[in-house]
C-alpha cells in the first residue's frame, strides 16, 4: 500500500515480519567503510567513492510511484557514472514479509524501505539493523527540508519501542491521504456532509451499482475503511491519543463504537462490493477505473494509475462530517528509505537518500502524480484528480485534520485490528465486542 504529511501527521500501518534474502553493495571486505561524513562533517565526494554498487531494496511498484523512482535513480546514476544502483522491488506485503531476514544476513542490501510504526521499522531498530542518520542530517540539511513532525515520525529510541522521539532512522518522499475516489459520471456535486454522501451511496445502490468498491481479503484495507468512519464519528485527538497511546487513551470508547456502528450500517444496507472479505484489494479498485462503482475508499497511492484509466472521469474528496466544516481524514507518509547497518557503502547510501527527497525529487514526484512530502515549491499539478489531491492535502494541514494509521500502535496491531475488523464487517461482533475484543489485544500487548 501506501499503503501507507504536513500538518498533523501519521505514519502507515506496520505488519510482521518474516523471512527473505538481500544482495550486498560491492566491496573488498565484509565491515561497513568508515563514514566519512561522521569524520569532516561535510558532504561525502560521492564521485570519488569509486566503483559501487548500491543495492536497493523498495516498494514503489505502483504507477506515478514506479514512475518516479525509475527516473530518480536514472539521474542518480547519471550524476555518478561511478555507482550502479542494484534495485531490488516488492509488493509492499511482500517486503514486509521479506526484510527482517534480508537486513540481518551478511548479504544484507545498502538502503530499504521499511514501514513505519513499532512492528516494522521499530523492531529493526531494536535488533540494531538500522543505521541513525543524524549525521547525515546535519551536512544535508535534512531538518530545513521537512516539517519537524515528519521527521518525528521517523525517529526512534534505540530500544526501539519508543518512536516520536530519539535518532532519525531516514525520509520519506510522500505524503498520502486515505479518501474518497469518486466516478464524475455518476456524481456531479461532491458531498459536503455525510448524509449527503450515504444519499449518493443510497442512490447508487437503488440505479444498480455499487455504492463503495472494497476489497478486504487482506485485511489492512478494512483498517482505511474503518479509519475513514472513524473521522467522521471521533475527534481526531483521541485517535491520536490512542495512537500514540497517551495515559488514559481506549480504544473501547463510544466513539471508536460509532465508527464500527456507522460501517455496520453500510453492509447491512448493501453499500460495499458483495463478498468484500474475500475480495482482494487491487480487484476492487481496478473494478472501479473500470466504471464498475460509484466510490472508492482508499488512498492516494492509486492518483496515477486511477487517472492513467478514468483521465478527468475520477475525483477525489475527503469524507465529509455531520456538518460541514473543517476536514478530517486518515494520513500519513510513504515508507523512508533508511539505511542498514550492514551496508558498506553508508556515505553513497545517504547520498542516494538525499537525491531522492531534493527540489529536484519534489518536482519530478509532482511530475508523476504524486504528493511531494518536502517543503518544497513544486509546480502546479496536472489533471483534475491531482488537482484535487493537492487541494484535500492543502485544506487538511491548514486545518491539522489529520489522524494516524492505527496500524502503528503495537508491533502486531496491523494483524490484530485487520482481523478485528474482518469480523466485524462479517457482523460476527457488535460495535462493543469489537472495541472491547481490540483493546484486550492491545492491553496484551503492553504486559508482554
Amino acid at each position: 500500500m501506501r499503503m501507507r504529511v504536513m500538518g498533523s501527521l501519521a505514519a502507515i500501518a506496520a505488519t510482521a515480519l518474516a523471512a527473505g534474502c538481500g544482495t550486498p553493495g560491492d566491496s573488498s571486505d565484509d565491515a561497513p567503510k568508515t563514514t566519512t561524513a561522521t569524520a569532516s562533517q561535510t558532504k561525502p565526494d560521492i564521485a570519488k567513492a569509486g566503483d559501487v554498487t548500491l543495492t536497493v531494496w523498495d516498494q514503489e511498484v505502483r504507477g506515478g510511484q514506479a514512475a518516479q523512482i525509475k527516473e530518480l535513480n536514472k539521474q542518480f546514476m547519471a550524476k555518478y557514472p561511478n555507482v550502479k544502483i542494484k534495485r531490488v522491488a516488492k509488493s509492499f506485503d511482500d517486503l514486509n514479509t521479506t526484510l527482517k531476514l534480508a537486513v540481518s544476513g551478511p548479504k544484507a542490501p545498502d538502503v530499504v524501505e521499511a514501514n513505519q510504526g513499532l512492528g516494522v521499522m521499530g523492531q529493526l531498530v531494536k535488533g540494531k539493523l538500522l543505521r541513525p542518520v543524524d549525521d547525515y542530517a546535519k551536512i544535508y540539511g535534512w531538518a530545513d527540508r521537512y516539517p519537524s513532525l515528519l521527521l518525528d515520525l521517523n525517529k526512534f529510541e534505540a530500544d526501539g519501542t519508543t518512536f516520536g522521539t530519539g535518532e532519525l532512522y531516514g525520509l520519506s518522499q510522500m505524503g498520502e491521504i486515505v479518501g474518497v475516489f469518486y466516478n464524475k459520471k455518476k456524481i456531479t456535486e461532491v458531498p459536503k456532509t455525510l448524509a449527503e454522501f450515504e444519499a449518493a451511496l443510497e442512490k447508487a445502490k437503488s440505479d444498480g451499482d455499487v455504492p463503495i468498491q472494497f476489497g478486504n481479503l487482506d485485511k489492512w484495507p478494512g483498517i482505511h475503511e474503518y479509519e475513514t468512519a472513524l473521522a467522521t464519528a471521533a475527534d481526531k485527538t483521541a485517535v491520536r491519543d490512542f495512537v500514540f497511546q497517551k495515559d488514559g487513551a481506549s480504544f473501547d470508547t463510544p466513539e471508536f463504537q460509532a465508527g464500527a456502528a456507522k460501517l455496520q450500517d453500510w453492509v447491512k444496507k448493501g453499500y460495499f462490493t458483495k463478498d468484500f472479505n474475500g475480495t482482494g484489494y487491487d480487484p476492487a479498485w481496478q473494478r472501479f477505473a473500470k466504471g464498475k462503482g460509484t466510490f472508492l475508499i482508499a488512498g492516494t497511492w492509486l492518483v496515477a494509475d486511477l487517472a492513467d484509466q478514468m483521465g478527468d472521469d475520477v475525483g477525489f474528496f475527503t469524507i465529509p462530517g455531520e456538518t460541514a466544516g473543517d476536514p478530517v481524514a486518515l494520513g500519513g507518509e510513504s515508507l523512508p528509505f533508511t539505511i542498514t547497518s550492514k551496508s558498506k557503502n553508508p556515505d553513497v547510501a545517504a547520498a542516494y537518500i538525499d537525491f531522492l527527497t531534493d527540489q529536484n525529487a519534489a518536482n519530478v514526484l509532482t511530475e508523476t502524480k504524486n504528493l511531494a512530502a518536502m517543503k518544497y515549491d513544486t509546480p502546479a499539478p496536472e489533471g483534475a484528480l491531482t488537482q484535487d489531491v493537492a487541494a484535500a492535502w492543502k485544506a487538511l494541514g491548514e486545518a491539522d485534520g489529520l489522524i494516524p494509521y492505527a496500524d502503528y500502535t503495537t508491533p502486531t496491531f496491523g494483524d490484530d485490528l485487520g482481523g478485528a475488523i474482518q469480523n466485524m464487517l462479517a457482523l460476527k461482533d457488535s460495535p462493543t465486542e469489537f472495541t472491547a475484543g481490540v483493546q484486550k489485544k492491545v492491553d496484551a500487548s503492553k504486559s508482554s
